[in-house]
């Protein structure tokens, strides 16, 4: 390790607290890690990057005894040791701080803080006081939890690691629900703990914290460690190259498909505004592939839910095929040629206890008899879209559940075209599926767009997003910061407005 200053403004980290040697993690045969590097040392604060997938999740809950690993070493102030639970890693001096902090609402501070330990209230109070007063926490031990802040919520996480003598503390997204005061606040108590020898792994979406934070940083691509360096040597730029796959620069091939040429406007969004997003205005043209680029949490969804009337809540005009809808709800907006598919398809999409075909015709029952259904008419606009889909079944009545995650998804997709909509919005529509049902989804949206069908396409897959895309808009922290079009659709500048490394694009 160089000899870099801290961010604590202290020392230089001192010995290794903690080193993943030639880590491997396999799924179902599929490496999620794949023979990776990582070193913790004393009062240093590393930064652990990556995209949607990358294997940061997978490396943190090795770590934290959630996962054990299949190859490799964990070695812990250099002794090989096991981690093969949570409570196996507490008792080694690991505590991973959550993004969603889970305390029980109905209970007290100290109540909330005393959960799992085996000290007297007394002794529990004792220890606790001093730990809180050195973090700024100012509420009553008394209180209960749920008259907290997220930011009060999550000092109590940082708490309970440390009733348990914590050594390596990681914090998961810790400011995705903060604001910038409490953002501040947090990193001043992080370089508190730093500066007392702790090590901390710090987990985060957006660069410009890294780089305030930081001592090292260390980035996943693909569950291959491809970037460890101290914080002073690199850039968010080169964080965000180590990021990219190694195929990005092949843009041309990436840009084969694009149209410049636009329909008419079929989806009309503005000054649209919740909780998870402000002012958020787009257009979408007939026939026109629209990519909403983003990280998990930028409000992508949320934005999605608001339009279709999910969100009673949010504020705005939506218009659809020229029609202003002020109250509108997912049947509202079907009736008039806007539908939804959503990313979780278990959840809301599909009838996994009934056969393929009465998800595929749910959303028309109207129109297949007014006073008793025609089975006839469902047998025939069911097998229609299942030959017209390529999905894969014994016959249309054969039980959703027992189909594949493919074949599911193009159930659910094909509930959404029954009603031969206008507008579609596309939510995550290839999570969870395979390379051959990828591409049937890749067909179909070109055969919709084709014949005029407006697509608004979510995707966490970047590569995804590029790939179809005509037109993209990028969401960083709830709101539009960037639209591209032609050449500028690239991985490469597109990564960069999914981390906030380009200007906002008026509105």
């Amino acid at each position: 390790m160089k000899n870099t200053v801290s961010a604590t403004g202290a020392q230089p980290p001192g010995r290794l607290l903690l080193e993943l040697r030639n880590v491997w993690k396999v799924f179902a045969g599929v490496p999620v890690l794949k023979g990776i590097n990582f070193t913790l040392a004393e009062g240093e604060i590393h930064a652990l990057l990556g995209g949607n997938g990358s294997g940061k999740s997978t490396t943190m809950k090795i770590i934290s005894g959630a996962y054990q690993l299949d190859e490799g070493q964990i070695l812990l102030s250099g002794e090989p040791v096991r981690l093969e639970s949570p409570k196996a890693a507490h008792a080694h001096g690991i505590y991973m701080v959550p993004q969603e902090p889970h305390v029980f609402p109905h209970l007290s501070v100290l109540e909330n803080l005393g959960i799992g330990l085996d000290f007297s209230r007394q002794e529990l109070q004792s220890r606790v006081e001093p730990l809180l007063e050195s973090l700024g926490f100012h509420a009553s031990l008394d209180e209960q939890a749920a008259f907290l802040s997220i930011a009060q919520q999550q000092l109590l996480e940082i708490v309970r690691g440390l009733l348990r003598n914590a050594r390596i503390l990681i914090f998961d997204e810790p400011t995705s629900a903060l604001t910038f005061r409490e953002t501040e606040q947090l990193f001043e108590r992080m370089r508190t703990l730093a500066s007392q020898g702790i090590g901390l792994v710090f987990i985060s979406h957006r660069l410009g914290e890294v780089m305030e934070i930081a001592d090292r940083v260390s980035v996943l691509r693909d569950g291959v460690m491809v970037l460890d360096e101290p914080i002073a040597s690199i850039t968010p730029h080169d964080l965000v190259r180590a990021m990219l796959p190694e195929a990005a620069a092949e843009s041309a091939e990436q840009v084969r498909g694009r149209r410049p040429s636009r329909g008419e406007p079929v989806l009309e969004v503005s000054n649209l505004n919740s909780e998870a997003f402000s002012d958020v205005s787009l257009t979408l043209h007939a026939g026109e592939v629209l990519g909403l680029a983003g990280l998990v949490g930028s409000g992508r969804t949320e934005l999605s839910e608001a339009i279709v009337g999910i969100d009673r809540h949010a504020r705005g005009s939506v218009r659809v095929l020229g029609r202003e809808l002020p109250r509108r709800t997912p049947a509202l907006c079907q009736q008039h040629g806007l539908v939804y598919v959503p990313e979780d398809r278990h959840a809301h999409g599909i009838f996994l206890d009934l056969p393929s075909v009465y998800t595929i015709t749910a959303g028309i029952l109207d129109r297949l008899g007014r006073w008793l259904l025609s089975s006839e008419a469902e047998k025939e606009i069911g097998e229609r879209y299942v030959e017209a889909m390529n999905i894969k079944l014994s016959s249309i009545w054969q039980t959703a559940g027992t189909l594949s995650g493919g074949n599911q998804q193009k159930v659910v997709l094909a509930k959404a075209l029954a009603g031969e909509p206008k507008v579609v919005i596309l939510d995550e529509p290839t999570r969870g599926i395979d390379a051959s049902a990828r591409q049937d989804v890749y067909r179909l949206i070109r055969d919709l767009t084709g014949q005029g069908v407006a697509i608004l396409l979510i995707s966490s897959e970047l590569e995804e997003v590029v790939e179809l895309s005509d037109r993209v808009l990028v969401m960083y922290r709830g709101r539009i910061i960037d639209e591209l079009t032609g050449d500028d659709i690239n991985l490469e500048r597109v990564t960069e407005s999914s981390f906030g490394l380009q200007g906002e694009v008026p509105a």
